[in-house]
């Protein structure tokens, strides 16, 4: 739905004017995608009458489909000792499990910024599209305004909870981008991204976005009294933050020329002077150095891009913390603000592993994520916290064969009774797990950078794997239709929830839809209008 006047852009006169004002845009509020949610999640039986969640973690295991979970809970079993099928990862013992259909609005199946703006909205919309419905067109300004969306996070800000978000992709991806920006492309995370024409009509890259986050929220919503910014953001990307000259690279910069931005905008050291009580980290010290009880904001960026995958956490030369060590820093931050906190925590090297065709590193992210979901419970009162536990879309990822009970994961078939790997038609022994379409076979040994993949081209057609260890490190499954990466799945994937309003994710539903549990399980809309009086 079309409206000549953005709620983004220019203050609507009915915002905050009264107890019956609405928060929204209208053409958010009234989109039909928006509408029947509402619609949908009214008519589901037993929601709770008392829905109390004072805060809200929204864990996302970007590409986290059902067989990931599966395989992951399997070789977690196995690593210790068991044979590993009965094995239950921690969110797996949620009380509430539901399906999420996750199409985009142009596509069956879909990326993470169209599916990360339905989490996140409450409205599906296109691939590629950050924070706008789908009255945009991919890649123009120009169609931007007046379809910018609300998010949980601004919300969140508007009702004066603490705020916060953690990653181990680059803090300016699509899915953490989706929380504070509102970007017609997912691949504009610095200015140098940007084509001539989108800085003419106006539209700001997703890393400055970021910073001005708070400003520009203040804005557009002048009565609103508690916005104090983001408190907690950690991740990687360090690239899309710092001006093009060697002069201003982090000790451990990789590239001889660190940073991307060619507007000479050093965006950290804005946010530091737009923050001075607040904490910059680039490494493992400087994290380990942050006082939970007194930080007021933390900023970190581990990495000049993406994170490294948790098996080759080592490797990486200043250091960096796990999923779960950032999980439970930023909880013991937030947790010092009596009105509550939201939390978004994203296990996105899942998806790259997949996306690089080595099941290894997938699920040893999938186990960290779980790892990350034990310390937010452990921290967390569940009778006043809304943990929910999804994936933004799945993988082609299959686990297939007729394996007997116990048989290694990640290791050949094995069939019941037997103690000799299964032949295929062709003769040779196979996996378990394999991938539809990708990089397919190969083997990299003890290797824990997944990404060593691309440097040689697709292969195609089988490999004899007889003397081929397929349970190390960097073995690559092998894959039916040779792509220059493995593509995601259209299949549903799962929801897992606790805490008050869980009851809601129960069923099979719009991806969309997961945005409206939290909002009416933590009251979101009516806590950011009481604010504004």
């Amino acid at each position: 739905m079309k409206t000549a006047i953005s709620c983004w852009l220019v203050l609507c006169v009915a915002l905050a004017v009264n107890a019956h004002a609405q928060i929204l845009p209208p053409h958010q509020s009234s989109n039909p995608w928006y509408q029947d949610a509402r619609q949908v999640l009214a008519k589901k039986p037993n929601l709770q009458a008392n829905l109390n969640a004072k805060n809200v973690i929204l864990f996302i295991g970007d590409g986290m489909g059902i067989s990931t979970i599966t395989a992951a809970r399997i070789l977690e079993g196995q690593n210790k000792g068991q044979a590993g099928e009965e094995n239950q990862l921690s969110f797996e013992a949620f009380p509430f499990t539901g399906l999420s259909k996750t199409y985009n609005v142009d596509a069956q199946t879909p990326d993470s910024a169209g599916t990360m703006t339905a989490i996140i909205s409450g409205v599906k919309t296109d691939a590629g599209v950050i924070g706008i419905d789908e009255n945009v067109r991919r890649g123009n300004c120009q169609t931007v305004a007046g379809h910018e969306l609300v998010t949980t996070l601004d919300l969140a800000e508007l009702a004066g909870m603490a705020t916060g978000f953690v990653t181990t992709t680059r803090v300016t991806h699509a899915t953490p981008a989706a929380l504070y920006a509102k970007s017609p492309e997912r691949n504009w995370e610095d200015n140098s991204d940007l084509p001539e024409a989108a800085i003419a009509a106006g539209c700001s890259d997703i890393a400055a976005q970021l910073i001005d986050y708070e400003s520009r929220l203040k804005k557009h919503y002048s009565k609103a009294k508690h916005i104090d910014g983001i408190e907690v953001v950690m991740g990687g990307g360090r690239r899309h933050f710092l001006p093009s000259s060697p002069e201003f690279n982090s000790p451990d910069a990789t590239s001889d020329i660190e940073g991307d931005r060619n507007d000479d905008r050093h965006l950290i050291n804005e946010w530091q002077q737009r923050y001075p009580d607040g904490a910059y980290v680039y490494d493992k010290a400087g994290f380990d150095l942050i006082d939970p009880s007194s930080a007021q904001q933390v900023f970190a960026l581990f990495d000049e891009s993406h994170m490294h995958y948790e098996a080759d956490r080592h490797n990486d030369q200043a250091g960096e913390p796990s999923l779960s060590e950032m999980t439970t820093k930023a909880l013991t931050i937030l947790k010092q603000r009596e009105e509550g906190f939201f939390l978004m925590v994203e296990a996105g090297r899942i998806d790259h592993a997949h996306h690089a065709g080595n099941a290894y590193n997938a699920l040893n992210d999938t186990i960290e994520l779980s790892n990350a979901v034990k310390q937010a419970i452990a921290h967390t009162d569940p009778a006043e916290t809304l943990i929910v536990v999804t994936a933004d879309h799945s993988h082609v990822f299959t686990m297939a064969g007729y394996p007997k009970r116990g048989n290694p994961i990640l290791g050949k078939v094995v069939n019941v009774g037997e103690v000799e790997p299964a032949k295929a038609a062709d003769g040779k022994p196979y996996t378990t797990l394999a991938y539809a379409n990708g990089l397919g076979f190969r083997h990299h040994h003890d290797e824990t950078d997944a990404d060593t993949a691309y440097a040689e081209p697709a292969k195609s057609g089988r490999t004899n794997l007889t003397d081929i260890d397929t349970e190390q490190t960097g073995y690559h499954q092998e894959a039916l239709v040779p792509l220059s990466a493995e593509t995601h799945g259209g299949e549903d994937v799962a929801v897992y929830a606790t805490g008050p309003g869980a009851e809601g994710v129960l069923g099979v539903n719009e991806q969309n839809l997961i945005f409206h549990v939290i909002n009416q399980a933590a009251q979101l809309e009516q806590r950011a209008i009481a604010t504004m009086q």
